[in-house]
């Protein structure tokens, strides 16, 4: 039997000048909601003391399936898709995996 593997989703967002204020007051819902499926094991929002404006997400996921079912659900839909994703100047997202 192959063993479950975790993965880590790492995703900066630079936000427009304009929309951090909005930006800022969605991520709260957004943690929570997705700190409330099932196979999320964490979802830490972060911004670096030398840069005011970029986010940083840290999400783990128990696994693919729990990722997925993340992307796919209402809340992911409603806060990110519609609402943050255009209001991004950058957004760049890496998926991490133990070896």
């Amino acid at each position: 039997m192959t063993p479950v593997k975790s993965v880590v989703v790492v995703a900066h967002w630079r936000p427009t000048e304009e929309s951090i204020g909005t930006i800022r007051g969605l991520l709260g819902e957004l943690q929570r909601k997705s700190l409330a499926e099932p196979g999320c094991e964490g979802y830490e929002i972060l911004q670096a003391d030398d840069d005011p404006t970029g986010i940083v997400l840290i999400e783990r996921y128990r696994d693919e399936e729990s990722l997925a079912a993340h992307k796919n659900s209402d809340h992911y839909q409603q806060i990110v898709v519609a609402k943050i994703g255009p209001l991004l100047a950058e957004r760049r997202v890496q998926i991490l995996r133990p070896v």
